[in-house]
């Protein structure tokens, strides 16, 4: 049946009829425009999509024609079948696995794809084989196959000393991996600790000293002996008594310890804030108006089991582990 006709320069129409190619070409450069289509929804939708919600978007594409792009797009790679609850959804691949990985090494992709969902928290081996599914000699070799290429590394863990996660080579560790600034392979920096505890309490005492020899009333000199978070940081960061880069979350974790201690009090104050959240942290040092008690510096003042506790007992004074650190101290 004829497509379509032109004028002839005299008039006369002429019909042209297409050539099987003509259409088979015509049908490939639809496909390609479907195949890119298909492709960007994926990409638009980190999550997954749905085969629905690909028949919304392309209302113009028959399920045949759709069915064989989604085909062709998984078997080159570029996207995934994956299931999410009861459904398929459709992802995109992301761009470093198919080029840092050969496509035909099933194996090595999905060992790659399992440590890169972990994130910068790492996944241990037992848990690569879990979801791979795949034998023990199996996962070593692959896992040294990735790491002599440096797509991947082996981070040891505070949680556990003989425990190695697994990350992305560009990845820095989450601070539950490598215990921040208060480790060093694997060891709690405990001196370290103390000198920044002293250090805090040292620039607060400072201050609240300023504040009493000012010989302001007592609510002025009360509030002038608090500090905001980021100065506290600002006084350690430039004493230069770290190697490391200190956070203002590690500072906060230091202030903290000096507050359980009963050392220093915080106060926060609603407003602009300079942590961008709506509040700001003040804190100041205190001196308690009662010291504390002996029996409350022993494990026996704050002992929970204390009634239970009598020799001969499952809980006594003699097997207790807490009396015996705390007479060693």
């Amino acid at each position: 049946m004829p497509l379509h006709s032109r004028l002839h320069p005299l008039g006369t129409p002429i019909r042209l009829s297409a050539s099987p190619w003509a259409i088979g070409d015509l049908k490939g450069r639809v496909g390609t425009i479907q195949e890119d289509r298909i492709l960007q929804l994926c990409q638009e939708n980190p999550d997954g999509i749905s085969d629905t919600a690909i028949q919304k978007e392309l209302p113009q594409c028959d399920a045949q024609l759709r069915v064989t792009t989604i085909n062709k797009l998984l078997s080159t790679g570029k996207i995934d079948l994956m299931k999410s609850g009861s459904k398929l959804i459709y992802k995109a691949k992301g761009v470093d696995v198919s080029s840092n990985l050969k496509l035909g090494d099933t194996q090595e992709k999905l060992v790659y794809q399992i440590i890169k969902e972990a994130g910068n928290k790492g996944i241990w081996i037992r848990d690569i084989r879990y979801k791979c599914n795949l034998l023990l000699t199996q996962v070593n070799k692959i896992l040294k196959n990735l790491e002599s290429r440096k797509l991947i590394k082996a981070v040891k863990s505070v949680a556990a000393s003989k425990k190695k996660v697994y990350m992305l080579y560009d990845l820095e560790p989450d601070r539950s991996v490598t215990g921040g600034a208060w480790y060093s392979d694997q060891d709690f920096e405990s001196e370290f600790v103390e000198v920044l505890n002293q250090q805090c309490l040292k620039y607060l005492e400072q201050k609240a000293t300023i504040s009493r020899d000012s010989k302001s009333d007592p609510i002025a000199q009360r509030n002038g002996s608090f500090a905001p978070l980021e100065d506290v940081w600002k006084y350690i960061s430039e004493l230069g008594i770290s190697k490391v880069q200190l956070s203002k979350e590690d500072i906060e974790t230091i202030l903290d310890t000096l507050i359980y201690d009963g050392k220093v009090e915080r106060s926060i104050v609603a407003g602009a804030g300079r942590s961008g959240d709506g509040q700001n942290k003040l804190y100041r040092s205190i001196n308690p108006l009662v010291p504390p008690t002996g029996l409350m510096r022993m494990p026996c003042g704050a002992c929970p089991v204390f009634d239970q506790c009598y020799e001969g007992g499952a809980v006594s004074p003699t097997n207790c582990v807490y009396m015996k650190d705390w007479l060693s101290m």
